[in-house]
């Protein structure tokens, strides 16, 4: 579909989209308190840089509560980022070691142990 639009042929490599993909998932489970303080970051200068495109107070309270729960909804999406960038360095790395299938396979593993982690640590604030 995308090859009937475009003169020229796009190629993707599926195996490196995938590992990048399983490795960011990993790391953004594992440091997931480290995510969650990029996105306030992000909010928060999204909140400061929208208010001061406003000259009218009156004008910038009215529609204060819907800009912030789409500059809210845009750092949700910004914070992915670093972990993707994070996550291609990983995928690269373990295909120089390992090679590009451990790769993939380790890159599973890491997710599925970074994610009972992740469960663990929630369960361990629950209960404080």
């Amino acid at each position: 579909m995308l090859s009937d639009l475009l003169p020229f042929p796009i190629r993707l490599d599926t195996v490196l989209l995938t590992g990048i993909a399983l490795w960011s998932l990993a790391l953004y489970l594992g440091f997931f308190p480290v995510g969650e303080w990029v996105m306030e970051q992000l909010t928060r200068w999204m909140n400061f840089a929208d208010r001061s495109l406003y000259t009218s107070a009156e004008e910038y309270e009215r529609t204060r509560k819907g800009r912030e729960s789409q500059n809210a909804f845009y750092a949700s999406l910004l914070s992915i980022v670093p972990f993707l960038g994070a996550g291609g360095i990983c995928n690269w790395l373990m295909e120089l070691s390992l090679g590009r299938s451990w790769a993939i396979s380790v890159g599973i593993l890491a997710c599925i142990g970074c994610g009972v982690y992740e469960l663990g640590r929630r369960d361990g604030q629950s209960i404080d």
